[in-house]
């Protein structure tokens, strides 16, 4: 399937969760959000989010500085 990540086109496997993606972009264990079609995606529901062909994923990372 092909998804839109932080407006770059990316191919994934079918049947891909919110948490796979994650997982392939090295984001386990970081701060950032998601937002899947303009819509917030809390962590808890990560692993339950289905990705479909045509979604428009934004991933925001948190990054400390001072």
């Amino acid at each position: 399937m092909r998804i839109v990540l932080n407006g770059d086109t990316m191919e994934l496997r079918d049947d891909c969760s919110l948490a796979d993606l994650v997982e392939q972009l090295g984001l386990v264990g970081k701060r950032f959000a998601a937002e899947v079609n303009m819509e917030i995606v809390p962590r808890s529901q990560h692993v339950a989010l289905r990705l479909n062909d045509g979604d428009q994923i934004e991933i925001v990372q948190a990054i400390g500085g001072g």
